[in-house]
């Protein structure tokens, strides 16, 4: 793969373009309510006109950060050996692999968070969530040939960057790091001390930071680097999250134009952005930047389209979520149906949080939305490819990782416009140090009982579920006895 030039003052391998991300300001609109349309309005529930304002759009134009024009040769000597860790979710490869995977996945106290007195719980209640969900998510499985191809495609990220970081001059390995199947993170450690690594980027393949994702990846890895001597002398660097950069926005806007055209009517197409969900709570109480990067990102994409006059209209959702709790809304089933009911016939679903094809775009977009879509009047129905190893975006990831190395602060940057991240670039520590000081612990989100459909009630609906669920554990491992147990889920006393 030749790696692609981003601009005129990105075309040869010593100099490099990226955005930097910028703050935001506090978001109160609902996103399926607003639209851009062909008028030059936003329409809020296809009636009201208000002056246009794109999603999240602020008055700061958009400009590309252009280092100096230092050969990156120069500054990486003879003995050091550059390594690029990629963090990914990780993926069941066989039917058989299902349900540990699960169970790796709900034993991490990051996606479920017990209180702390009941901690002890957090692997058999893993064990009972991942054996009652494995039957339907094998379906699933079965249904898209077996088994995740998150794998294969991540290694083939994983060859396409290494080579062309080369072509940049910057020779590296690149490993894969999965948090919850193999090749486990673990087992990309142990591979990187073996090779002699002594410089290390960390490049979580998630767009958008969350506490569930690159959070969840970042903990881990600094378990293991304050338990290793090699690693606590070896120069890192974290790059939290990416979905600013030009590379990755221009890439998403050329898939998304490519789709748009085969489209009998690409100007009355909806372009539907669907983002995997977390609980509403990592973001209003533990100060998860999720949203706020989510949103913004769906900014940049927009303006991108807008600069080559399109102008459709578009609404942000979140999909996958999981158990009583209130996650982050709208939720895509729920927008899906209610675009129907407007009278929407046209429609593009973009999954705006994955670079990689997977389950959750593969069968729940693909075959679980789409006809959810179709039986609610919508006629026609695209979907937007995931990036995989699309030629721009791997360029661009190159960059990041040239632009993230130890030495990057010897390069001279001027005549900046100034954007604060909102997860700073740093080291593992570093960075979980700056995100804890502003974390605080999950309180309860609802205190008062409140009548009928609302938050409260489905809270309540939860904590009583979650304290059912509790107290049959408890009683099953006091007792020895139980379904459980006659199930195989837990193991038979002696």
């Amino acid at each position: 793969m030749n790696c692609p030039a981003m601009s005129a003052s990105a075309s040869s391998s010593c100099s490099y373009s990226t955005f930097r991300p910028r703050p935001l300001l506090p978001q109160t609109r609902l996103p399926i309510e607003v639209f851009a349309a062909s008028d030059g309005y936003h329409h809020r529930g296809w009636g009201e006109k208000q002056p246009l304002r794109l999603l999240g759009k602020q008055s700061l134009p958009l400009r590309a950060l252009v280092t100096s024009n230092i050969s990156s040769s120069a500054v990486i000597s003879e003995d050091e050996k550059i390594g690029v860790l990629l963090l990914n979710l990780g993926g069941p490869e066989t039917l058989d692999d299902v349900q540990p995977f699960l169970f790796n996945l709900f034993a991490d106290p990051d996606i479920i968070r017990l209180p702390p007195l009941f901690q002890f719980l957090q692997k058999p209640l893993a064990q009972f969530i991942s054996v009652a969900r494995a039957p339907k998510s094998k379906e699933g499985y079965a249904s898209i040939g077996g088994g995740s191809p998150l794998r294969h495609i991540t290694d083939a990220q994983a060859d396409e960057l290494s080579k062309c970081l080369s072509e940049k001059n910057v020779p590296a390995k690149v490993y894969v790091g999965m948090r919850y199947w193999h090749p486990f993170t673990e087992e990309a450690i142990e591979q990187i001390k073996r090779d002699g690594i002594t410089k290390l980027v960390v490049l979580p393949l998630y767009p958008q930071f969350s506490i569930s994702t690159s959070g969840s990846s970042l903990r881990l890895l600094e378990r293991i680097f304050r338990e290793d001597e090699y690693l606590v002398n070896m120069q890192h660097t974290v790059i939290p999250s990416w979905y600013q950069r030009e590379g990755y926005i221009k890439a998403m806007a050329n898939l998304i134009q490519n789709e748009l055209e085969k489209f009998d009517s690409p100007s009355q197409v909806v372009i539907f952005f669907s983002a995997h969900g977390v609980p509403l709570a990592y973001v209003e109480e533990a100060g998860d930047p999720y949203k706020a990067e989510m949103e913004e990102c769906v900014d940049l994409i927009m303006e991108e389209l807008d600069k080559r006059n399109i102008t459709n209209a578009y609404t942000l959702a979140y999909q996958s979520r999981v158990g009583p709790v209130e996650w982050l809304k709208p939720y895509t089933e729920e927008a899906i149906t209610e675009l129907g009911k407007k009278g929407v016939e046209n429609l593009l679903a973009v999954p705006i949080s994955f670079v990689s094809e997977h389950i959750e775009t593969l069968e729940e977009i693909d075959v679980e939305y789409k006809e959810l879509a179709l039986n609610s009047g919508i006629k026609n129905w695209g979907r937007v490819p995931a990036l995989g190893t699309e030629p721009m975006f791997i360029s661009d990831l190159a960059d990041a990782v040239v632009e993230s190395l130890p030495y990057v602060g010897a390069m001279a940057v001027s005549n900046l416009e100034a954007r604060q991240s909102l997860v700073p670039l740093g080291s593992v520590e570093e960075l979980l140090a700056t995100y804890d000081s502003q974390r605080r612990e999950l309180p309860a989100p609802v205190t008062m009982w409140e009548w009928g459909w609302t938050r409260s009630a489905e809270t309540w609906n939860g904590r009583a579920a979650m304290l059912a669920v509790l107290a049959l554990l408890v009683l099953e491992v006091t007792t020895g006895k139980g379904f459980l147990h006659q199930w195989g889920i837990l193991p038979l006393s002696q």
